[in-house]
């Protein structure tokens, strides 16, 4: 019962009931005790408080139906002002449903209804032979129209620009978590592919000498041992991250160029000889850059061990005053046509890409395939 007492709607729904009942409340006892000096105007009756009645109580639908609400509001109005009951409360409801109308976006109509009352008022007491008012008074009410008129306008601007921020904010939040999204995409197949590669690998080379030579099978059943246990870390770090879990997880440092060294030797178990050469002055580089620039090099060996039929590979960095230039050559099979661009090719091209830099995969003379990308510092 508590739960269904606090749902957001029958709070919406308590405070569409109570705007107009606590107006139609206030509108006839406040008409009721300013009509007390007011000796001049017609004296309260019946008609007075069905039509004080009306007027609020027609903002029961001044959010689904506001147009017909505000004309309904205007007639009611009007009736009252041209019967000369007692000024008080009765433009308080009116004044809400031109704002309502305003806000909503029907401003035609809201400024058909501001106009519509005035015109009604001063015409209406000429055709009925009223009292009439001073040219000061008229000019004066058509001024204070014109001024609830243009503070609707003022109103309906601000929430338009807030809402506008609100939509601006909602599409850079999804824009930034798509961003994340392909970026876990991204390490989780760097990480998946590169060490089930070397698992893959290791574990045919288990199973070629597992009967033969089985004293040479161990070197590459502990290298699926270690393969495995990293990608176990590394996986469960990526996960941590998606679930935001505060659990002590094992976790390491995000993998960067720094873990080259670690890279390459691994490689080597797969049977593949890597040579990593560094031009330059090596220096601290921001984390994107750090891990973007490792894990395209990661890709491209796991590429080079899964498809190229490669015996060695050559990692090239070099560090620039505006790039950092990062290249890896294999000696694969020798290839003239262009390399097909799968998962790998494509996801570092958009870690190259993301960073503002480049990303080539073309062939080597002696056609093996090199990998080229330019990463702005």
């Amino acid at each position: 019962m508590t739960a269904l007492l606090d749902t957001p709607d029958l709070a919406a729904r308590i405070r569409r009931f109570t705007l107009p009942i606590g107006l139609a409340v206030f509108s006839v006892i406040g008409t009721f005790g300013a009509a007390r000096g007011q000796t001049d105007r017609h004296h309260p009756d019946a008609l007075m408080v069905v039509l004080l009645l009306i007027a609020a109580l027609a903002l029961f639908w001044r959010n689904t139906r506001p147009v017909p609400v505000l004309w309904v509001i205007v007639a009611a109005t009007l009736v009252y002002v041209l019967r000369e009951y007692p000024w008080g409360p009765v433009i308080i409801p009116f004044v809400i449903a031109v704002f309502t109308t305003i806000r909503l976006g029907h401003r035609v109509a809201g400024w058909a209804g501001l106009i519509s009352l005035y015109v009604g008022h001063v015409g209406g007491r000429i055709v009925l032979g009223l009292t009439q008012d001073g040219i000061y008074q008229v000019l004066l009410v058509g001024a204070c129209f014109c001024v609830l008129g243009f503070l609707a306008e003022l109103f309906r601007a601000h929430r338009e620009r807030v809402m506008a921020a609100a939509r601006t904010r909602k599409e850079e939040e999804l824009r930034r978590a798509g961003e994340e999204r392909l970026r876990i995409a991204q390490e989780l197949h760097d990480v998946v592919a590169h060490h089930i590669s070397l698992i893959n690998v290791q574990a045919s080379t288990a199973l070629h000498l597992v009967d033969r030579q089985p004293e040479q099978a161990a070197p590459a059943l502990a290298a699926i041992k270690d393969a495995s246990k990293e990608a176990l870390v590394e996986l469960r770090s990526i996960v941590g991250v998606l679930r935001q879990s505060d659990e002590s997880a094992p976790r390491q440092p995000v993998a960067g160029l720094d873990h080259l060294d670690h890279l390459v030797s691994r490689t080597a178990r797969a049977g593949l000889e890597v040579h990593k050469i560094v031009h330059g002055d090596p220096r601290p580089l921001s984390s994107g850059l750090d891990r973007a620039a490792f894990r395209i090099i990661q890709e491209s060996l796991t590429n080079v061990v899964r498809h190229a039929r490669a015996t060695s590979a050559t990692v090239r960095i070099q560090y620039g005053e505006q790039a950092l230039v990062v290249q890896v050559d294999d000696n694969g099979e020798s290839l003239t046509a262009p390399p097909k661009e799968g998962n790998g090719i494509s996801g570092m091209r958009e870690r190259a890409t993301a960073l503002g830099g480049t990303l080539t995969a073309n062939r080597t003379p002696a056609g093996g395939l090199r990998i080229i990308a330019n990463l702005p510092l």
